[in-house]
């Protein structure tokens, strides 16, 4: 019904000419119908990362929260299990796809832009490397990240060798 408007309209206009209106329509019916097709497969996308994000970030915050709290020391323990965790889930999911076993496109999203993104906490691990800095605790600091980074980098090797043996 717009659309029937707009021709109306234009075609009041003297210096529009019938060709220019239908290349116009001809235009926008394109970049509508186009759009239309890439917003509805882009928004299961984000539905499907936003629900995995969601579910992630609750399991980050109950199992950093849980190693935290047994923690006997000031160490972030809690984020640096996430981290390792996430890699060695992140290793698995990529295993699966590496072996053949077949995931579909949607479930690796979901798993791990969605899931391990929410899960993994790559800015606190950050920022709390910078407290130990800022703490006078460099050795700390640095156990910390070459931990983190060492023990990260194993549990994706792992996740892929498991899934090698299933």
């Amino acid at each position: 019904m717009y659309f029937t408007q707009l021709a109306l309209t234009l075609n009041k206009l003297s210096f529009v000419s019938e060709i220019k209106i239908k290349d116009c329509f001809t235009f926008f019916y394109f970049v509508f119908h186009s759009t239309c097709i890439n917003f509805a497969s882009m928004l299961k996308n984000i539905l499907l990362v936003a629900l995995g994000g969601a579910c992630g970030s609750v399991a980050r915050y109950l199992l950093s929260k849980l190693v935290q709290d047994n923690a006997l020391s000031n160490f972030p323990f809690g984020t640096m299990t996430v981290n390792i965790l996430g890699c060695l889930l992140i290793g698995m999911v990529y295993g699966l796809a590496e072996n053949n076993i077949s995931i579909s496109p949607a479930l690796k999203l979901l798993l791990t832009v969605g899931f391990c993104g929410g899960f993994t906490t790559f800015s606190t691990f950050m920022n709390e490397s910078l407290s130990l800095l800022r703490a006078d605790s460099a050795a700390m600091m640095a156990l910390y990240v070459g931990g983190s980074v060492a023990l990260g980098l194993l549990a994706v090797f792992a996740g892929l060798q498991i899934i090698k043996l299933i």
